[in-house]
């Protein structure tokens, strides 16, 4: 339908006086028409094959090494974390309380919010004026991009950033199709709840807020529901809000370290350019296709605010050295519009068979890319076939590297490291024992140490580095310490005896959690309280 016939269509239904439409401040233009037909089976489908996918892989490998840091977190409730909103570590704690402490429990929540994602694709497609097969080719997209795929199988924030993201989006679009204001309480709710999982919804708010500006929804600021949406949003990340001020804003001190020290800088060309491997060769197509009809479809011009906000949150990330998949949670809302694009394109033109022929390139061009960002493969087969796709080009942190991907190296050698921690600390006589304590230097480490440790005998960890820093050494003793992770020109300043006792070997872990030395520590130079400030680090 062209945007005259939409204008002509609109104007006797307001004349006629639809429920919630007069007055009630959608753009002029904006079709108040019957949806399209829903594909609610085939979308739900794939969204259950999503979730299924990651139920059947996510227990393979092992623990990843921030999920054993979250769970820690989750043993610490609070408003923030130095290096995190507060969500994630109450997901940990109420996954751990409710389903248990194995990894395929600890993995459910994010296998669902996978499955959610999908599902918000297609039903976004459908708002955006889609029919069936957009609404089917925007879910299967979602299903199928690597790093969805990635996100999926892992607790971390990022699993639940695309599902509130497009939320949040699918809510802007009904608020502005229908003039129903309550639509921006709830995205309002959404994004309240999105920056307590992560703070870069701040980066995606911006981007939606500053394209509503630049489109024809500025006319949106001049009524109060969207400030009300605003207002819930930052009631729900106001406590946050407080114990970052409270605690000398840790968050941005983190942030500049890691944009400084660890984070790989790239051109903005190849960061560009690498966002096509975040969503492979074709769905990235179809991406693209959103893009520009998000920027100069006449049909799209209600939603061009959804494409500029990509514009702006990607120039924004270039700018601060983002990651490259810092932008992969906007992917779902580009799907979303490119499928509803290329249905209309493929439709006019009459060739039927390039949508399966799409459908199916995507489809196969998954199970290529399957084994690089799920534990399928056996391990050396996943290494070899990681190698012959050179994914050791890619970088994002600065780090070495081992034969694995670090996504997967990550899930290697963890209760290994404790086993090998635990047999040193049975060593010592049992005197000595009960008053031992043990020192990491990362935060794995840690979360290693504290996941594992009880089954093992061993007492809480001690470690200065992220959230274990303002937790403090919390009463350890000053006496006989374990150590690991620490430079033993470091644990010399601290102790006046430091031998090595055994060394910690974990095949496909990252270098630098191999042949790990453990170290035995007497005599302590200082308290770990004046020690403290010496042992801080971020990671």
């Amino acid at each position: 339908m062209s945007s005259t016939d939409v204008r002509s269509e609109l104007r006797p239904a307001r004349a006629a006086g639809i429920a919630g439409v007069p007055h009630a401040g959608t753009l002029d233009w904006v079709a108040v028409r019957a949806r399209p037909a829903s594909a609610q089976g085939i979308v739900l489908a794939l969204a259950a094959a999503c979730c299924l996918l990651h139920l059947l892989c996510n227990f393979r490998y092992g623990y990843f090494r921030d999920e054993l840091y979250f769970a820690a977190c989750g043993e610490h409730l609070a408003w923030g974390y130095v290096d995190q909103a507060p969500l994630i570590a109450l997901v940990a704690r109420l996954s751990r309380t409710l389903l248990g402490d194995s990894l395929a429990s600890l993995r459910l929540l994010p296998a669902l919010a996978a499955g959610a994602s999908a599902l918000l694709g297609g039903a976004l497609a459908r708002e955006l004026g889609g029919g069936r097969y957009a609404q089917a080719l925007a879910a299967l997209c979602v299903l199928c991009a690597p790093i969805y795929l990635t996100f999926g199988n892992l607790l971390t924030m990022n699993a639940f950033e695309p599902a509130l993201l497009t939320g949040c989006a699918l809510a802007a679009v009904c608020a502005l199709r229908t003039g129903i204001g309550w639509y921006w309480l709830a995205f309002g709710a959404l994004a309240g709840i999105g920056l307590e999982n992560k703070h870069s919804m701040f980066f995606f708010g911006s981007g939606i807020f500053l394209g509503l500006l630049l489109g024809d929804g500025r006319r949106e600021f001049t009524r109060r529901w969207i400030w009300l949406g605003a207002a819930v949003a930052f009631a729900l990340f106001l406590p946050n809000l407080l114990w970052q001020a409270r605690h000398g804003w840790p968050t941005l001190e983190f942030l500049d370290y890691r944009r400084n020290a660890e984070n790989i800088r790239i051109s903005p060309f190849l960061f560009i350019a690498e966002q096509a491997l975040l969503t492979l060769p074709f769905a990235a197509g179809v991406a693209l296709a959103g893009l520009g009809a998000l920027l100069f479809g006449p049909a799209f011009r209600p939603w061009r605010f959804l494409g500029w906000g990509y514009l702006v949150v990607l120039a924004e990330q270039i700018a601060l050295s983002g990651k490259i998949y810092y932008l992969a949670p906007y992917y779902v809302i580009l799907f979303a519009a490119g499928a509803v694009c290329l249905e209309q394109w493929l439709a006019k033109r009459g060739r039927g068979w390039a949508r399966a022929t799409l459908a199916g390139s995507i489809a196969v061009s998954a199970a290529l890319a399957a084994p690089l960002a799920l534990p399928l493969l056996p391990v050396e087969a996943a290494a070899r076939y990681a190698r012959f796709w050179h994914i050791d080009k890619i970088e994002v942190e600065v780090q070495p590297r081992g034969d694995m991907p670090q996504l997967f190296a990550d899930m290697f050698g963890w209760e290994n490291q404790v086993a090998t921690i635990a047999r040193a600390f049975r060593r010592l006589p049992p005197a000595e024992q009960k008053s031992a304590s043990i020192l990491a230097g990362s935060y794995g480490e840690a979360g290693a140490v504290d996941y594992f440790g009880p089954h093992y005998g061993l007492p809480k960890v001690v470690c200065a580095e992220n959230a274990y820093y303002l937790w403090g050494p919390h009463g350890a003793s000053d006496g006989t310490v374990i150590a690991i992770g620490i430079h033993r020109e470091k644990l010399l300043r601290l102790f006046e005896d430091v031998q090595a006792v055994d060394v910690i070997r974990s095949e496909h872990a990252m270098p630098d959690e191999n042949n790990l030395p453990v170290y035995l520590c007497r005599r302590p130079r200082m308290t770990f309280e004046q020690a403290w400030g010496m042992l801080h680090t971020f990671g």
